[in-house]
């Protein structure tokens, strides 16, 4: 240690490969944690050596030599220059040639790996379908959102506008002003790329798990007009898997009572901000950063939050948006093994060991461990309790890292469902961690079920004496109060409406709910959820209290021991406030569950399972799904463009400027974004995108072209490349105005990257004699082959402009008004 105090300072330690707590790493992050291993493994600096630097001399007095002969002979300086010059020139020619040599050995090295890296990431993102044979692909559902995605469109204008508007401006007295003042979601519907079916789960609701991706041209505008401030949103990506719930399951029509949604892993969220720093400048909005809303945005979505739409009139409500947990998992963290060194002394000489640490979450559940100094094998032996709420799906989310003075190494991560820890009842394991050259972790993790009576309370704290070695024992029941609304709360001082919330206390653990603005009937329909040593003993104390917490509502405490004699163990009624008005009530719903390993039915499994893995045969082979090894690279090489259009302008637009174009490409749920070309009309690319295409119908490569600007970026064009197909169908629709129908013909060019397939020419003069003026049939295509054809309709609209001429009465004679009609343009 006291070597370690000499000689540490944040230059001797190598750099950090991954940043402290990183949920979601980058793929630039995965890109450079091979690099940085090899810098790792890189040979250390030796010692000076005696017959290195006898070298060193030699050289030196080698090349002095020839200059000493030179003079002692009396050479010419002349000719001393010329083989100076020459062996100079022989030297650069040499030195460069290595140079091209080692650059082109790098640019192998490096290509190989940059494809291996990009091929395995794109293997990772393929769609459920192709990993998991359980998940079936749903492309009649696709084409059921595309035909109902402009009425969602309509459904979210009516949220945003007469709902989340409201809102947002009681929430805040700077934010009075604020409107949408446009809501577009576009034409690009949510597609679900695969779906799986729970049948193992309860008979009494349809548990669905949906792989979606949702790549949209959506335009949202808001405006807070006290502040002059203009900001939206031009664009949304997600991606990840939603949990739908149908529950309950009635004999009626229609079936289904209501749907539940939620993600039980945060999905991969970007939007496309337009005007963010100025809605950031509004005060209330200033202590906010870009970060901070998408992580605001991304936790909505993900439980405890769920979102539940019901369908028949009823419901209890509360008992859908906040169910009982399905259980709690006890983690005993107990020790790893051959962690990886990260500590290193004397510039690098001298290796040294680690200072590891664990970070393990479950959902929004985050636990971090004790650091233990100076070892690859360290022992925690720390014990944490987590709630399960939905299960198969949540997954425990282990990170090792070396705790350093200024920004700590990673060590390595692991995973583990925790469904299958329901399965054994306990599982006591070793886990490898992934993305590190060594390492493993000990875990024992156990099921805890629910038990709704107290039958077995004695017994479960009976075990926890016995067993338990820490200052902390483990919980014997958890706690779930569910607390939906109050009534008749006093004024605030002045005859003001409160702005009421409430603090929930058990023992030295605190919870808030959210704050409901001016109101005194407020309605919080939030659940909290408390692990419980004794219950005989603990009280439950709810404060309401105004939003600066300094004003008590009310107050109420609940013995806890008074729902151990309650039917079911549990309260749900209303309840008098105490220290408040004579009205005041809270309406709550307490739930008490005690926590049961159940330790017999691990016995019995386990004698079963023995049983049945002697008398089963093992499969010879494997029976891959029929969709393995079925996709394909596809390989886009975007090149340059020509003759672009001008969208800059100079002087107030008096001067044709240029544009700074880009490309996005859009492919299979993959979004590629090129390089940005400053003033350029005829850029050059010259990029390369690889991306894995499976036999999924209905994917196709759309190519957006922009003109990147300070606020809001020109379209400049689009482009579409449906299937690989004989027989393609592209369904769109183009409009185009047209001075005398006379003279002008449409052209239609099909063509294949660039490769003509053929062309039809239609004068527009002939829809005048078409019936209604409308063509509609199938035409040759004109260089194709013989049988190739296009269907194709083409309309024409008449525009018509009336012109009224009035004549002024002459000499009693009544006024004369004539009709003309003329044919301007179509």
């Amino acid at each position: 240690n006291s070597q370690r105090c000499i000689f540490g300072s944040s230059g001797d330690k190598p750099e950090p490969t991954e940043p402290k707590a990183a949920e979601n790493p980058s793929p630039s992050d995965t890109e450079k944690k091979p690099q940085s291993h090899a810098e790792a493994e890189a040979p250390k600096p030796k010692g000076i050596s005696a017959v290195a630097v006898l070298w060193t001399f030699g050289k030196c007095l080698s090349a002095l030599l020839p200059v000493y002969l030179a003079g002692y002979y009396r050479v010419s300086t002349s000719l001393l220059v010329f083989g100076m010059m020459v062996y100079t020139g022989w030297k650069h020619a040499r030195e460069a040639k290595e140079a091209r040599l080692r650059s082109a050995i790098q640019l192998m090295d490096d290509e190989q790996g940059f494809t291996s890296s990009k091929v395995s990431k794109i293997k990772r993102e393929l769609p459920a379908w192709v990993n998991f044979p359980d998940v079936e692909k749903v492309e009649w559902l696709n084409k059921v959102l595309q035909q109902v995605w402009p009425f969602v469109g309509q459904y979210i204008e009516k949220l945003l506008v007469e709902t989340i508007a409201p809102s947002i401006r009681s929430s805040s007295t700077h934010l009075q002003t604020l409107s949408f003042t446009k809501v577009d979601m576009g034409n690009k519907a949510m597609k679900v790329v695969g779906i799986k079916a729970h049948t193992e789960n309860d008979k009494g609701q349809v548990l669905l798990d949906l792989y979606i991706s949702y790549v949209g041209n959506v335009e949202i505008d808001v405006e807070v007009k006290r502040y002059f401030c203009k900001a939206g949103v031009n664009g949304i990506q997600l991606h990840g898997m939603m949990r739908v719930i149908l529950e309950p399951l009635i004999g009626d029509v229609p079936i289904v009572g209501a749907v539940t949604m939620f993600f039980i892993q945060r999905p991969r969220l970007d939007i496309n901000w337009t005007g963010l720093t100025n809605l950031l400048d509004v005060p209330g909005l200033n202590v906010m950063s870009d970060s901070m809303i998408m992580d605001a945005i991304a936790s909505f979505l993900v439980l405890p939050n769920r979102l539940v739409v019901p369908l028949v009139p009823g419901l209890h409500l509360a008992q859908l948006r906040s169910p009982l947990p399905r259980g709690v998992v006890r983690i005993h963290l107990l020790e790893a093994q051959k962690l990886a060194a990260k500590d290193s002394y004397v510039k690098g000489v001298m290796a040294g060991l680690s200072d590891p640490y664990a970070i393990l979450r479950v959902g929004p559940q985050t636990f971090t461990s004790q650091h233990v100094d100076n070892t690859d094998s360290p022992k925690w032996g720390e014990m944490y309790e987590v709630i399960v709420h939905e299960v198969p799906g949540q997954e425990l989310d282990v990170e090792v890292y070396d705790k350093d003075p200024d920004q700590d190494d990673f060590l390595g991560r692991t995973k583990l469902d925790l469904g299958i820890v329901k399965k054994s009842i306990v599982v006591d394991d070793w886990f490898t961690l992934k993305d590190t050259p060594s390492g493993r972790v000990h875990f024992r993790l156990e099921w805890l079920s629910l038990l709704p009576s107290t039958e077995r309370l004695e017994q479960v704290q009976r075990n926890q004496s016995v067993t338990c070695k820490t200052a902390d024992p483990p919980s014997s029941a958890i706690l779930v109060v569910y607390l939906d609304k109050a009534e008749a709360l006093p004024m605030k001082k002045g005859k003001k409406e409160p702005n009421p919330m409430v603090q929930l206390s058990v023992q030295d653990i605190t919870r808030e709910s959210k704050t409901c603005y001016t109101t005194v009937n407020p309605e919080w329909e939030e659940a909290f959820t408390f692990f419980i040593n004794d219950p005989r003993k603990q009280d439950i104390d709810i404060q309401v209290k105004d939003a600066d917490r300094v004003q008590t509502l009310g107050s109420l405490t609940i013995p806890l021991s008074r729902l151990l004699s309650s039917s079911n163990l549990c309260l749900d009624q209303w309840f008098q406030l105490d220290n408040s008005g004579s009205a005041s009530r809270i309406y709550i719903n307490t739930v008490l569950r005690v926590l049961w390993l159940d330790e017999e039915r691990i016995s019995s499994d386990l004698s079963s399972n023995l049983g049945a893995e002697s008398s089963k045969q093992l499969p010879q082979q494997t029976s891959p799904h029929p969709s393995f090894a079925t996709e394909g690279l596809l390989r886009i090489h975007l090149l340059e463009g020509q003759n672009l259009v001008p969208k800059d302008n100079l002087m107030g637009g008096m001067v044709k400027g240029k544009s700074d174009p880009y490309v996005k490409i859009n492919i299979g749920g993959e979004t590629f974004t090129s390089q940005v070309i400053k003033t350029n009309l005829n850029p050059t690319w010259n990029e390369m995108y690889e991306v894995i295409l499976t036999q999924l119908p209905g994917q196709e490569l759309q190519v957006e072209l922009y003109d990147k600007d300070m606020d809001k970026d020109d379209f400049l064009a689009l482009r579409k490349v449906c299937d690989r197909s004989r027989s393609p169908e592209w369904n769109e629709a183009f409009y185009f105005l047209v001075q005398d129908p006379a003279k002008e013909m449409l052209i239609v060019k099909v063509s294949a990257w660039d490769q003509p397939m053929g062309s039809v020419v239609v004068p527009v003069r002939e829809l005048l004699s078409e019936p209604q003026l409308v063509l509609d049939r199938w035409l040759n295509l004109d260089g194709g082959l013989p049988e190739s054809e296009i269907l194709l309709r083409a309309e024409l609209k008449v525009r018509q402009i009336f012109t009224y001429k009035e004549e002024m009465p002459i000499s009693g004679c009544h006024s004369k008004r004539i009709n003309t009609m003329q044919e301007n343009d179509a």
